[in-house]
């Protein structure tokens, strides 16, 4: 088996690392993913943290769109006017959503700040389309 890291060749060896650089032979390293969606970010931890940080970049900015809109409609519902009836339940649901949306984000930013070592202000088309050069030139 080569390993993936230093490209050594463990040969017929079915040991869990490499004799080399004692690296996991056996772990898969991230890719990229075609497509990357909102409900992805309700996947746990270890799911997560195996994503490529491109698509981890690419969550991190449509849980935050959607953080956004929850915290807007959570002011809306609070700002209404006292002759609009707001029942109860649309208010504690717009809170909940905001604070689910919020510590998704920080879940996703967690694992950015453990692999980048920050976490980005902004997640432009700028700053995703530099990384999307610099893991396709390898």
């Amino acid at each position: 088996m080569i390993c993936s890291y230093c490209g050594s060749d463990n040969g017929g060896n079915y040991a869990e690392n490499c004799g080399f650089c004692d690296a996991p032979l056996k772990k898969q390293r991230p890719t990229m993913k075609e497509f990357v969606y909102l409900n992805q970010c309700e996947l746990p931890f270890d799911q997560l943290s195996n994503f490529h940080t491109y698509d981890l970049l690419v969550l991190l900015r449509l849980v935050r769109e959607e953080r956004s809109k929850s915290y807007n409609l959570m002011r809306t519902v609070q700002k209404a006017p006292e002759e609009v009836v707001v029942d109860l339940d649309t208010s504690a649901f717009a809170e909940s959503e905001y604070r689910i949306y919020t510590a998704r984000m920080k879940v996703v930013e967690g694992i950015l700040i453990d692999r980048m070592g920050y976490k980005p202000k902004r997640v432009d088309d700028k700053l995703l389309e530099s990384l999307r050069k610099k893991v396709e030139n390898g």
